[in-house]
């Protein structure tokens, strides 16, 4: 289990190395690193990521959300420009653009590798499952029914649209095949799109 701070919130030392690994994962990845190189790279001792984190473990856990919240501020950033007669087809694919390039492949493989883990019931990687889904429900949900849609028919997009691009995230990492994973999100972008233009008529 990662250390958590008392009050709830994450101290400034904390969120810099958090930060730090982030950046780190980004260039390099994380997972075949010892903690002790993990803190030497991070310009630290083991014993604060320790401090902090409980574990290396601990410290996946928050880097895997931290870097799906800066994921979800990417969202937010398209579909707040495109409210209120925004394309869908054209956020979709512009935050596509965002998930599935070589800059962040280390953070996706670490995600599914420490996902893989918690629905293994490792208790170090449990915390991940909370809100691994349902924190990507309501600023999807806010896009679609931006876009026409009823609150019943957005609320389903946003699982599906959640489970697609983690399963062509997937895809890609496990076969390589990136503009053939592409042109299927366009594909889905595309009949997404057709189907809120039906809701609208």
């Amino acid at each position: 289990m990662s250390a958590q701070p008392p009050d709830g919130h994450t101290s400034a030392p904390r969120q810099k190395l958090i930060d730090k690994a982030v950046a780190h994962a980004s260039a390099h990845g994380l997972s075949d690193t010892s903690l002790r190189q993990l803190a030497a790279a991070l310009g630290t001792s083991h014993r604060m990521l320790i401090h902090h984190f409980g574990s290396k473990e601990g410290l996946l856990v928050e880097v895997v959300r931290a870097v799906e919240q800066r994921q979800r501020e990417v969202l937010h950033e398209l579909t707040s420009d495109s409210t209120g007669g925004g394309d869908l087809d054209d956020v979709g694919g512009r935050f596509w653009e965002s998930l599935n390039n070589e800059e962040v492949a280390h953070h996706e493989r670490l995600f599914f590798e420490v996902y893989g883990q918690a629905l293994q019931g490792r208790p170090w990687a449990l915390p991940l499952l909370d809100g691994i889904v349902d924190d990507w429900i309501a600023p999807m949900m806010e896009f679609f029914m931006a876009q026409g849609a009823s609150e019943a028919s957005a609320r389903v997009d946003a699982r599906l649209a959640i489970a697609v691009s983690r399963g062509l995230l997937l895809d890609v990492l496990a076969t390589g095949e990136r503009g053939a994973v592409d042109a299927a999100m366009r594909r889905f972008t595309q009949l997404l799109t057709a189907s809120t233009q039906q809701t609208r008529t």
